[in-house]
């Protein structure tokens, strides 16, 4: 396990590498939507270029960001229900929703996104828009960030069963409650206290 948890923090640290690398992809997509905008509005110019580097970039932070996501347990979860789940609960149900939805869904995305990624390679294909951009390197983010979110889950795999055989900490734990889990937390009590007669009640 020792071994298996190394491998951990080499897949954790290139998670890593690459989320700190879309956060400087937000800020290029935000440069140049602004450059795009004011140029456009001052000098009546406009790229289509500049335009599909926007989106491309997006694509960029949106599919390559998902193993980090995965690594910070910022991923969609039902935060209020999770929270009332024992630690040994909540590892388990990540363990199958990785073996039963995560490894299947990059399996597929991986299998199909590579031949459209492999045919635009070879075609050279480009935008259909004047001046556009090649089309092979926003395909290959496709299979490119299934690949990096089912590396990471390997290690988050790795984890949890390190921590359900009493060989690791309990990751879920360090994520820290997230503000729409304390808000839905505050909500709660204060229908629980009015619907009992406690302080907030209407009088």
């Amino acid at each position: 396990m020792k071994a298996l948890l190394s491998f951990c923090r080499w897949i954790d640290a290139l998670g890593e590498a690459i989320g700190k690398l879309g956060m400087w992809l937000i800020l290029a997509a935000t440069l140049i939507s602004a450059g795009n905008a004011i140029v456009r509005k001052a000098f009546s110019i406009s790229s289509n270029a500049f335009l599909e580097v926007q989106w491309y970039l997006f694509a960029a932070v949106f599919m390559l960001g998902g193993g980090y996501a995965f690594l910070r347990n910022a991923h969609v979860r039902i935060d209020f229900l999770a929270g009332k789940f024992s630690a040994r609960t909540r590892n388990w149900i990540d363990i199958v929703g990785i073996v039963v939805f995560v490894w299947p869904l990059c399996y597929l995305m991986i299998t199909l996104g590579w031949p459209v990624f492999e045919r635009a390679w070879v075609s050279g294909e480009m935008s259909s828009n004047a001046g556009g951009l090649i089309r092979w390197p926003v395909y290959l983010l496709i299979p490119a960030g299934f690949a990096l979110l089912a590396l990471q889950s390997v290690s988050e795999l790795i984890k949890r069963v390190a921590f359900l055989t009493g060989q690791g900490p309990d990751t879920l734990a360090h994520s820290g409650s997230s503000e729409a889990l304390e808000t839905a937390k505050a909500i709660a009590e204060a229908e629980h206290a009015q619907a009992h007669g406690g302080p907030g009640r209407a009088n």
